[in-house]
């Protein structure tokens, strides 16, 4: 997990990651973005899921955790497209 930034890239977001829009059914890796606030938990830092609906300018998330599917409602800088 990464615990910082690229010297250059401290306390920047990029603007695209923060626009980004997804569809239902995509497939999304979630990864930490640390100029934000750290609103997200660490322990689903790295894991894949899929966006199946949005509530306000964040989307939900259905991960597999163990045997159990869990929803998390990330901001989309946090999270990035799989192909």
């Amino acid at each position: 997990m990464l615990k910082r930034k690229n010297v250059k890239k401290q306390g920047k977001l990029e603007l695209s990651k923060y626009f980004q829009e997804f569809k239902e059914g995509e497939k999304v890796a979630v990864v930490r973005e640390h100029t934000l606030n750290p609103d997200l938990p660490k322990r689903i830092q790295g894991r894949t899921g899929i966006v199946f609906g949005e509530r306000g300018k964040a989307y939900l998330v259905k991960i597999k955790d163990l045997n159990q599917e869990k929803v998390y409602i990330i901001k989309p800088a946090n999270l990035k497209k799989i192909a």
